[in-house]
């Protein structure tokens, strides 16, 4: 037997934060980055607002707009915020209910990270009259931790 351990031949992906990269054609094509938490030993929130995000009807091709708001309580990582964003903006020509794209990106972020707990919610903009605000969350929040309310107005439409 070897005294020299066999690297993994797997290398981790380089960062996409501090250099130009190609936006990504698809979430399955996007490269979500994490980096390590400074303060892991401390239990906080952290919250991403995108408040412009973008995919397409499966059905139709129309774009679906709308306001997600991304809390976790971060473990050993975070998430990089550049690639955040590129990941995001992955979904500008990809066709999915509004239902799957809110859950498919609290669950990629969560397999990423790992958090000790995370909450996405989609308040969508109406299509057809009707809005549709989905929510996803895993595990239980933390005792102690502070998350304010993610602050969206239920559509309530004109005046």
């Amino acid at each position: 037997m070897s005294k020299n351990p066999r690297k993994s031949s797997k290398a981790a992906p380089e960062l996409q934060l501090g250099r130009a990269v190609e936006w990504p054609t698809s979430p399955e094509a996007a490269q979500l980055d994490k980096v390590p938490n400074p303060q892991k030993g401390t239990d906080y929130t952290v919250r991403f607002t995108a408040p412009e995000f973008t995919s397409l009807c499966p059905i139709t091709g129309q774009p679906d707009f709308a306001h997600l708001m991304i809390d976790y309580v971060p473990g050993q990582w975070l998430v990089e915020s550049k690639a955040l964003k590129l990941y995001l903006a992955s979904f500008r020509n990809h066709g999915a209910f509004h239902e799957d794209c809110t859950v498919a990106i609290g669950k990629r972020i969560a397999d990423t990270i790992k958090p000790k707990w995370l909450r996405i919610g989609g308040y969508w903009y109406p299509r057809g009259g009707i809005p549709i605000d989905v929510f996803w969350q895993t595990g239980r929040l933390p005792k102690g931790v502070w998350v304010p309310e993610q602050g969206v107005a239920p559509y309530r439409g004109r005046g």
